[in-house]
């Protein structure tokens, strides 16, 4: 695969050539991201996914107004907007043209969440991120009532915490989606979404591939009289490779108001940012993995069958493919280590010798192999908001250590990515007790960027080969591309998904595994005892630290999952 920054593999002038007859005939595949803090356009040869032709990419932040994370309505467009124009400029400068049309188009973002609608499809709220710890009462009693755990920030639960708190809008919506599916139904006039999503809205039935019968029934007799019927306000569920509609006049507006690109092209199922991880890091199939680093941490595992309990630090949803995936989902992610980059960012620039933000990461994971295996006896709690895992409804961004700890950088800098891993681990317990079985688990985002550190330190909190491709950094906008291009595949083929992708799209991609070290495996087990112990002391700062900032807006990480 193609690093988004650099040239397409192939070279010469043949591969100049085919690159420009594919811009220009649309022989292309069109993946868009939202993802937290970057929307991201990446532009594919449809007939070889594998080689990115051009990106682009608007940089956003979410907000926290009301005491609820969101980001502005408005910035969902013009943010899209400057990526495809950032994107068009860059196959111009490439290859000496710009798209006026593609073959087809996908779009991704951010999942759960709540989005809803009236009539005439206008915004009833503003738009309430999966970040969001304020459904806690929704999501017990839709747990006990569906007999499946319903995360806080699952798209139900926020449905649901609406419906308890008899929210003024509620008498006037006629739908609810994602994200993703908003912008999919802007672009198209389709209110659809990938089975992927749609798992993070409401439970799936494996064996038909959509919402969960049995279930929706019970939703609707607890709702009755007070919204819709649930079916009436979903989106319909629709699998990797089957048509989900077509780029209209007015979405190619949208997407470039300059009028250059052309409408007709056909759109894949919208999915969620967990779906493109698992075709960016080609985990699909029972038995693999995959890990997201960005302003949140998941883990995805392909279920070979049904978790024997419920857990609460679980949540089963599926591959774009339909099948059932356990997540492990942690609300904060790389960001805190993001903002101790930015410190000592800003201190090499006060120091009248300012380094790049991509060389300050590389300095200071490079630093963290220095330190020591336990990290020194230093604890990071990286919290920024709420985190289910760790009972937390608030998050308090927390450095402890004691008098004894070995305060040096290398030693900072290791908590703080053991930070990024340690609720991740938590959860990951769960599914080692569960006898689920993994024969590989992948990595993707910013995080991993810097060869050899994070992944490193991965495997040993997770006691597992770890392994990261060249492209870890860009895998959500290229996921969404691949799934675009698999709708031709699957059409002319008849391949299923983790056929096209071993064979069609990750066959010479080879992929770097770091081996979890014994020092490494004993060192986190250690720091994670004392994180768990230590999360009393993050529990109190909730309580005796009241948040002064709950209208403001707030910055997050600068590398996305």
């Amino acid at each position: 695969m193609v690093p988004a920054d650099a040239a397409p593999a192939a070279s010469g002038d043949a591969a100049a050539a085919r690159a420009r007859d594919a811009i220009e005939s649309g022989r292309t595949a069109l993946g868009i991201e939202f993802g937290s803090t970057r929307i991201k356009a990446c532009l594919v040869d449809a007939d070889a996914p594998s080689v990115v032709l051009a990106v682009g990419a608007h940089e956003w932040e979410n907000s926290y107004v009301d005491r609820l994370w969101t980001y502005p309505i408005e910035e969902v467009w013009s943010g899209l907007q400057e990526a495809y124009a950032a994107l068009a400029a860059d196959a111009q400068a490439r290859h000496g043209v710009a798209p006026t049309t593609v073959g087809s188009l996908g779009v991704s973002a951010m999942m759960h969440g709540y989005l809803a609608f009236d009539e005439a499809g206008e915004l009833l709220v503003p738009f309430r991120t999966w970040r969001n710890t304020n459904t806690g009462a929704a999501a017990r009693e839709l747990t006990d009532l569906l007999g499946v755990n319903i995360p806080l920030r699952w798209s139900i639960a926020h449905l649901h915490q609406a419906v308890l708190d008899a929210e003024p809008h509620l008498p006037r919506v006629r739908s609810v989606t994602t994200l993703a599916g908003y912008v999919h139904r802007r672009l198209t006039g389709r209110h659809v979404l990938g089975v992927g999503d749609a798992s993070g809205m409401f439970p799936i039935d494996p064996t038909t591939g959509d919402y969960d019968a049995e279930l929706v029934g019970r939703y609707d007799r607890l709702a009755a009289g007070r919204i819709p019927p649930l079916r009436d306000l979903l989106p319909e569920v629709l699998s990797a490779g089957e048509p989900a509609g077509d780029l209209t006049a007015e979405g190619a507006a949208l997407l470039d108001p300059s009028g250059a690109l052309r409408p007709g092209a056909t759109l894949c199922p919208p999915e969620g940012d967990a779906g493109t991880g698992m075709v960016a890091t080609a985990s699909v199939a029972p038995r693999t993995g995959n890990v997201s680093a960005g302003t949140s941490i998941f883990a995805m595992v392909v279920l070979e069958r049904p978790l024997a309990e419920v857990h609460d630090e679980l949540d089963v949803v599926t591959t774009p493919a339909g099948d059932p995936v356990a997540m492990v989902h942690c609300n904060n992610g790389a960001s805190e280590l993001a903002e101790w980059a930015g410190l000592f960012g800003r201190f090499a620039a006060a120091s009248g010798r300012p380094i790049d933000p991509d060389a300050v990461f590389d300095t200071l994971l490079t630093e963290a192999l220095t330190g020591d295996d336990d990290a020194g006896g230093l604890l990071a709690y990286n919290h920024l908001a709420g985190e289910p895992i760790a009972g937390l409804t608030e998050g308090r961004p927390l450095l402890v250590r004691t008098p004894g700890s070995r305060f040096t950088l290398g030693n900072l800098v290791r908590a703080e990515v053991y930070g990024v891993f340690a609720t991740l681990a938590l959860g990951m317990r769960v599914l080692a007790q569960e006898g689920v079985a993994l024969d590989r688990m992948l990595a993707h985002g910013g995080v991993f960027r810097t060869a050899g550190v994070a992944q490193r330190f991965l495997a040993g909190a997770l006691d597992a080969p770890v392994s990261v491709a060249h492209t870890a950094s860009e895998g959500g906008a290229w996921g969404i591309a691949v799934l675009a291009a698999y709708l031709g595949a699957r059409a002319e083929g008849g391949q299923d998904l983790d056929t096209y992708l071993r064979e069609r799209v990750f066959r010479d991609i080879v992929f770097e595994t770091s081996e979890p070290q014994p020092e490494d495996v004993a060192g986190f087990a250690a720091y994670l005892d004392r994180y768990d112990d230590g999360l009393a002391v993050e529990r109190a700062a909730v309580t005796a630290l009241p948040d002064t900032t709950a209208s403001a807006d707030r910055p997050t990480e600068g590398s996305d999952q």
